[in-house]
């Protein structure tokens, strides 16, 4: 019907049915819609492609704009644009990489590369780099052996440490250990004690206010009992002026504190008035190695409070790198007193050696 109307070039474009209107109910079956032309070209029409019309058929089927390929006007209009956009990419290139091989002479930038690859921040890795290019000759500057030891020895500057507890026979002094739970205070307590009983042979008893956990105040017990050390158990200020007094005697009491949330301004505060009753002669921070920088940084910013006079960093055997090191120490500006790179009591301790923690930092040595 559609060719006996419109032609025999004709062809349905469309078909579907209609919505039944009241004619459906005299006798007229379903309604059919149909959408027709004629003078198109159809594809299933079209000749197929042979090798001497392949092409002209292939450009037949590409979109035109005004009569023109679509393709060439598309390449025309990004030629005007596709210099902006390099010059945007190059731009951006220079801003996110601080130091490249246009800037820096071979060895500051393989310098840079070997920070950034030790999670060295790229702020930090950046000003290392420009100090040392700023103090070397443009001789010096093809050395990469002189650029890393010049660089070792900027971050060994930024690790102050204090060395070991200066504990003397018949010299009482008192030492506190702070932090958050979980960083290995109690552990590090027994370590000390055990360090400086059996092999300094000097008298140790200890103190403990972690009452918060009954297997904190069991745990230390066990280690004095082991060690052989008097310990006292304090809950109150007035109870830590009568157990600091019965341990008078000793060369050096150790105290265990219970893990403060460096968020409960009230806890810190309790915390600080025990310490000023026990009139402590140093305070050491304790901060776990594994932590973020960003944590360890406000950790230590909140129990600066209570008079923190050092830190001692543990669980080094866990942590993946050390460059949030000098952040840390820049921030809290405080020594580093002791390193723990194990559990083994009382072996898996040392004082703080800012050589061997600038390898660390640099990753060019395994942590212990």
């Amino acid at each position: 019907m559609v060719r006996a109307d419109l032609g025999p070039d004709a062809a349905v474009l469309q078909t579907r049915e209609i919505k039944r209107s009241w004619l459906s109910w005299f006798g007229k079956g379903p309604q059919i819609e149909v959408s027709a032309a004629r003078g198109l070209a159809i594809p299933s029409q079209l000749q197929h492609p042979t090798p001497e019309n392949s092409d002209t058929t292939q450009r037949s089927l590409i979109p035109t704009v005004d009569g023109q390929d679509f393709r060439t006007v598309f390449r025309e209009s990004l030629k005007g644009q596709t210099p902006s956009l390099q010059t945007v990419v190059e731009q951006l290139s220079r801003d996110s990489v601080p130091a490249s091989r246009h800037d820096l002479p071979e060895s500051l930038f393989h310098l840079f590369t070997d920070l950034i690859e030790a999670e060295v921040s790229e702020d930090l890795a950046r000003e290392l780099i420009e100090h040392v290019r700023s103090e070397v000759s443009n001789g010096e500057l093809g050395d990469p052996l002189l650029m890393k030891a010049r660089i070792s020895r900027l971050i060994e500057q930024e690790i102050q440490v204090t060395g070991p507890i200066q504990a003397t026979a018949g010299q009482r002094r008192l030492v506190a250990l702070v932090g958050p739970t979980g960083v290995g205070k109690t552990t590090t307590i027994a370590k000390l004690a055990a360090n400086f009983h059996l092999r300094e042979r000097l008298r140790v008893g200890l103190i403990t206010v972690d009452t918060y956990r009954i297997a904190a105040v069991e745990q230390l017990r066990t280690y004095a009992d082991i060690i052989d050390l008097p310990m006292e158990v304090v809950a109150t200020p007035k109870e830590m002026r009568a157990a600091v007094q019965r341990l008078s005697d000793l060369d050096l009491i150790l105290m265990d504190t219970a893990g403060r949330s460096p968020h409960d301004e009230v806890k810190i505060q309790e915390l600080k008035s025990i310490l000023a009753e026990a009139n402590a002669d140093a305070i050491h921070l304790v901060l776990s190695s594994v932590s973020s920088e960003s944590a360890m940084r406000k950790t230590a910013a909140k129990f600066a409070a209570v008079g923190i006079t050092s830190v001692i960093l543990t669980k080094l055997d866990e942590a993946t790198g050390m460059a949030a090191l000098v952040p840390l120490l820049r921030s809290c500006k405080l020594p580093l007193s002791y390193v723990t790179n194990g559990q083994n009591v009382p072996d898996d301790i040392e004082p703080a050696d800012s050589q061997k923690l600038t390898r660390l930092v640099l990753g060019s040595e395994a942590h212990a």
